[in-house]
């Protein structure tokens, strides 16, 4: 009896690497219009951008149905293994209790873990579920070892512009339109599950270094773990400009830098040029 992983689309993992990684991939719908589409599916990151750049509609996001887990449920328990789900945040979207409600018919063959995160923060707790299914941890334990270890997380993200905030309804088109003017960049976190504004910075450069202080105020990054940077858009320069002004912050810890795109469940509000940080924070 093995540990099946299953994730939500929220995590941003491209379809075709959680394939390659054997996980069982959910997707969120993500709604232009009267267009609904599967987010990672029907639907890449490269898509959405495109589709958010061209219209003047905002586009809204909609949380994983419980007969999409179920189904997958059922598939992983009637194989004869055990299921591990990890979702978005509950107190961003409703997918955590969809997942609850699906596993319910399943008893201990079934056990959800809300990751309390989104995007890159998500997908840093998959990666470690990931590796201590390679140890040989059962699904309750890995749950167990997530839940405790999830709250050194950090998400840390720069926003290049108000605008899609603006058009989802977060803030005032009065703010959005003098943000602009002055060139306000936001910094944001997931703190408690919550995307919380931290800061404001004029200009990239002091956005960049608004990123870099947030990063050096932690407890360090913990490069034993899974670490991310992010970047949301058609393009990654201004992630490639972040990386070249916080060199110091990975210059001979490692000799990898990974990098995801941001995908549609917080690039709809995002925007595209954001770019972020993730990591496990040092005990």
């Amino acid at each position: 009896m093995s540990v099946q992983i299953v994730i939500d689309s929220a995590c941003d993992l491209p379809k075709s690497t959680a394939d390659s990684l054997g996980l069982h991939f959910v997707p969120m719908r993500t709604i232009f219009g009267n267009d609904e589409y599967l987010d990672g599916m029907t639907l890449t990151g490269e898509q959405f951008y495109e589709k958010l750049i061209e219209t003047d509609e905002a586009p809204k996001t909609s949380q994983v149905p419980p007969a999409d887990f179920e189904a997958v449920f059922e598939n992983i328990v009637s194989a004869g293994d055990t299921a591990l789900c990890i979702t978005i945040s509950s107190r961003l979207s409703g997918t955590y209790q969809s997942a609850m409600m699906a596993a319910g018919r399943f008893g201990e063959r079934v056990v959800v873990v809300d990751s309390l995160n989104v995007t890159v923060g998500e997908q840093l707790l998959v990666m470690r579920a990931l590796r201590l299914r390679d140890e040989g941890w059962n699904a309750w334990e890995i749950a167990e070892i997530l839940n405790h270890e999830k709250g050194r997380i950090r998400l840390i993200a720069l926003l290049d512009t108000l605008e899609y905030l603006k058009k989802g309804g977060r803030i005032s088109s009065t703010v959005a339109i003098a943000g602009t003017l002055l060139s306000i960049k936001p910094v944001i976190a997931v703190v408690d599950g919550q995307i919380e504004i931290l800061g404001k910075a004029r200009g990239s450069k002091n956005g960049n270094n608004k990123l870099m202080e947030l990063v050096r105020s932690s407890r360090g990054i913990d490069f034993s773990r899974p670490f991310m940077l992010a970047y949301s858009g058609l393009s990654d320069q201004m992630l490639r400009k972040y990386i070249s002004d916080s060199h110091e912050l990975y210059e001979g810890k490692t000799d990898h830098l990974p990098v995801c795109r941001i995908g549609s469940t917080i690039g709809t509000h995002a925007g595209p040029g954001a770019i972020g940080v993730a990591f496990f924070e040092n005990e």
